[in-house]
């Protein structure tokens, strides 16, 4: 991964802002320890960082900041685009004239932006990506998220202008970054366990949307909002339009995709490696890429002493089936708590998830030996994999049967009896429920009850938080 980071000021740059944008981009040192640079228009306010970790084209000619062979582009990227080579090929066919000094995938995209432009050259991205690109000519900055959010990217509207950043650190180191906590993120946060975008733990700070770009006016304060890519969309889509297959051509037809999206992901100049949990995910992962390799992959597991948490032994007997190259970490409970002061740090804002542990864990192992590792993070929610998504259908199968206004009855029924000031009668009746019946589970029911179609059922049935009526009757589309 690399850093980015920068900021547009409204009414022309000052003198220090080499010397803001430095600073920023050094709160991203871990993410890009081999290369550091920065550039900047101090007339048209526009100032761009960059902290680099090499992985494909580990010469100076894939530095960035990087500016198109015309001079109109300058960007800052994190991340890879997986099908550069055949884009590239692309534009050498279309331009015979096409150059290029390196084979980075960064200057692959700028050639691109010049002859497709910003989004149609997105729309043509395999990968997963997070940049800002500075148009010369138009004099407008566009930031963009690869689909499913893969890469995370921030930004913040300010008085004097626009700051944007890998994360919230370099932001926060900017003079004009003002740290007022947002009342809303920490209520989603309590909710849910993390904040969702666009929202983040702070007052004007926003996390780009997956599958979008942010573009930017230098002479007006008129952002607008691209978005290129839906998931939602593409769902819909597949649901409309059912593929016409056996199971055995869907199987074959899944491992040719799976093979394919492992194969462009093991392009690298450096040593690569796989996380191995054990688990059908990575196992899979794993799989796939030594079937694609010549010499055993390198693969990297964490381990507990207690047995309930130990998936150290499955991750064993999987690497020894796929003949890898194996490395594992028996962890101790003060291996854990020993991290614990670096969490706010390392992910800057609340974040509730108890894999953020073994996951920063396994993957300060896998730093000692490799400098990519592949995982299986995002299957179950791709396939489906997790218990809420077939308990969720058929709660909300049962719940559809029952007419919307006596639904909508119930759920009038019950808001009152799940106030906080329902007064000492109240209390006492609420006394005499059962546990299974305490106040917070009826505000869940009293909304799920009242939900308007699948997806607020969904959203709804997975809240960890119900201590706010004024929450439970619908923050969940702001």
């Amino acid at each position: 991964m690399c850093g980015i980071a920068g900021f547009l000021t409204w009414r022309g740059a000052p003198a220090e802002a080499a010397t803001w944008v430095t600073r920023m981009s050094r709160t991203l040192a871990h993410r890009g320890p081999d290369h550091e640079s920065t550039w900047c228009d101090l007339n048209a306010g526009i100032a761009l960082g960059h902290r680099r970790l090499a992985v494909v084209d580990l010469s100076s000619a894939g530095n960035q900041p990087m500016m198109s062979v015309s001079g109109r582009y300058v960007i800052v990227f994190n991340g890879e685009i997986y099908n550069f080579l055949d884009l590239r090929k692309d534009l050498e066919r279309i331009t015979p004239a096409a150059k290029f000094q390196g084979h980075s995938d960064t200057e692959v995209m700028l050639a691109c932006f010049e002859h497709w432009g910003i989004i149609d050259s997105v729309a043509r991205f395999n990968g997963m990506f997070a940049f800002a690109v500075w148009d010369r000519l138009e004099r407008r900055l566009h930031l963009a998220r690869d689909p499913v959010g893969e890469k995370p990217l921030y930004y913040a509207r300010t008085p004097n202008g626009f700051l944007f950043g890998s994360e919230l650190k370099p932001l926060r180191v900017h003079p004009d970054f003002r740290g007022e906590i947002d009342g809303t993120a920490l209520a989603l946060y309590l909710e849910r366990g993390y904040v969702p975008a666009p929202y983040s733990i702070y007052k004007n700070v926003f996390k780009l949307k997956p599958g979008a770009v942010l573009t930017i006016p230098c002479s007006s304060r008129r952002e607008s909002v691209t978005r290129y890519w839906s998931f939602k969309d593409v769902a819909e889509h597949g649901c409309a339009n059912p593929v016409d297959l056996t199971d055995e051509e869907a199987s074959r037809r899944l491992e040719r995709l799976l093979t394919d999206a492992t194969r462009i992901r093991m392009v690298a100049d450096v040593p690569l490696g796989a996380f191995l949990s054990g688990g059908i995910d990575s196992s899979l992962v794993v799989a796939l890429m030594q079937s694609l390799s010549s010499h055993p992959v390198r693969t990297f597991t964490i381990g507990f002493h207690e047995s309930s948490y130990n998936e150290a032994a499955a991750a064993k007997a999987v690497a020894q089936h796929l003949h890898t190259e194996h490395t594992e970490w028996y962890i101790t409970p003060q291996d854990a708590l020993d991290l614990v002061p670096q969490l706010p740090a390392l992910y800057d804002e609340p974040f509730a998830d108890s894999s953020q542990i073994p996951t920063y864990l396994v993957s300060k192992l896998a730093r000692e030996h490799v400098t990519v590792s592949l995982s299986g993070d995002g299957g179950d929610e791709l396939f489906g994999g997790y218990r809420r998504y077939s308990t969720t259908a058929r709660q909300w199968q049962m719940l559809s049967a029952v007419p919307v206004p006596m639904r909508s009855l119930l759920a009038q029924a019950l808001r009152p009896v799940t106030r906080d000031d329902f007064g000492p009668l109240g209390s006492r009746a609420l006394a005499l429920l059962p546990c299974a019946l305490n106040r917070y589970r009826l505000r869940k029911l009293a909304a799920l009850c009242g939900s308007a179609d699948r997806e607020v059922f969904y959203e709804l049935s997975q809240r960890q938080w119900w201590g706010s009526p004024t929450l439970a009757s619908g923050s969940i589309n702001r």
